[in-house]
C-alpha cells in the first residue's frame, strides 16, 4: 500500500435472524477525525484522517433488555472515550492510538459493571466486543468474548481475532480439534465479557493493511453459521459491500 491517504468503504447490517425474539447485537462505524458516527454517505466512504477510524460489533447477553442495553452501552462508551480523550491527545502516534483503544474498552467495562450493580433488573448483563481501529495503514483489534474479525486478502479469509471461549482454550490445549469445537454443545461458553466483572483482559492485535483488503467484523450469529472459507468465496462473488452483507445474512 502506498503512503497516501487510506480510503475505506464501509457497510454494516444487523438482523434478528430466524431463531431469536430480540436482537442484542450493536454495530458502530465512526470517523474519529471528524467525530461522525453514522452510516451517512460521507462515513460509508471516507479517507482515514489523522485520528483514525473505528468499526465495532458488540453482542449482548443477560436477557433481552439487558443484552440490548449492554451492547449499546459498549459501543457508545468506547466511541465516546476515543472521540474525547484520544481526540485531545497530544501524542497522535500509532502506539498511542492502540493504547487508547485498549483503555476505551477497559473503561467501558468498568462503567457497564457499575451500572449493572446499581440496577438489579439488569445485573449480570454483559456483551462481547470486537473493536477495529484503522490508523493510517495499521489495523488494531481490541477483543473481548467471541465476536470475530476476519481479514479477506487475495480471496482468502483469515481469522485475525482469537475467541475468548472455552472451546478455543480446549483447541489451544490440543484437547479438541476445531471441527469438534464447532459441533460442541458448549461452543457458546465465553470466558470474558464486558460488564460481569470489574476488570477484563483486552486482547489487542495488530495487522498491517494492504490495498484491496476487506475486513469483516461479526457476532457469533454469523461466524457460527458461515465457515471461514465461505466468507472468502462470498466476498469474491459480491464486490459490492451492501450485497455482501445481504448475502452473508441470508
Amino acid at each position: 500500500m502506498s503512503d497516501g491517504p487510506v480510503l475505506v468503504s464501509v457497510f454494516g447490517k444487523t438482523d434478528l435472524g430466524q431463531t431469536r425474539e430480540h436482537n442484542e447485537d450493536t454495530f458502530l462505524v465512526a470517523d474519529l477525525s471528524t467525530g461522525n458516527a453514522s452510516l451517512h454517505p460521507e462515513v460509508r466512504r471516507h479517507s482515514v484522517g489523522a485520528r483514525g477510524s473505528l468499526f465495532m460489533v458488540a453482542d449482548g447477553m443477560g436477557g433481552a433488555a439487558a443484552g440490548e442495553l449492554a451492547s449499546a452501552m459498549a459501543a457508545d462508551l468506547i466511541y465516546r472515550h476515543l472521540a474525547t480523550v484520544w481526540a485531545r491527545d497530544t501524542d497522535a502516534s500509532a502506539g498511542r492510538f492502540a493504547y487508547r483503544m485498549r483503555e476505551a474498552v477497559e473503561r467501558a467495562n468498568q462503567q457497564i459493571y457499575t451500572y449493572a450493580r446499581e440496577h438489579p433488573e439488569v445485573r449480570g448483563m454483559g456483551t462481547t466486543v470486537t473493536a477495529a481501529g484503522v490508523f493510517g495503514q495499521d489495523l488494531y483489534l481490541a477483543q473481548i468474548g467471541d465476536s470475530r474479525g476476519y481479514l479477506i486478502r487475495g480471496g482468502e479469509a483469515i481469522q485475525i481475532t482469537k475467541d475468548q471461549s472455552l472451546m478455543q482454550r480446549l483447541v489451544d490445549a490440543g484437547e479438541l480439534t476445531e471441527a469438534e469445537a464447532e459441533q460442541s454443545e458448549r461452543r457458546n461458553i465465553i470466558l470474558q465479557a464486558l460488564g460481569p466483572d470489574p476488570r477484563v483482559k483486552v486482547d489487542l492485535t495488530h495487522q498491517s493493511l494492504r490495498r484491496g483488503d476487506t475486513l469483516i467484523i461479526c457476532s457469533d450469529g454469523l461466524s457460527g453459521l458461515v465457515r471461514r472459507e465461505e466468507l472468502g468465496d462470498l466476498s469474491a462473488e459480491h464486490g459490492d459491500l451492501a450485497a455482501l452483507c445481504t448475502a452473508l445474512i441470508d
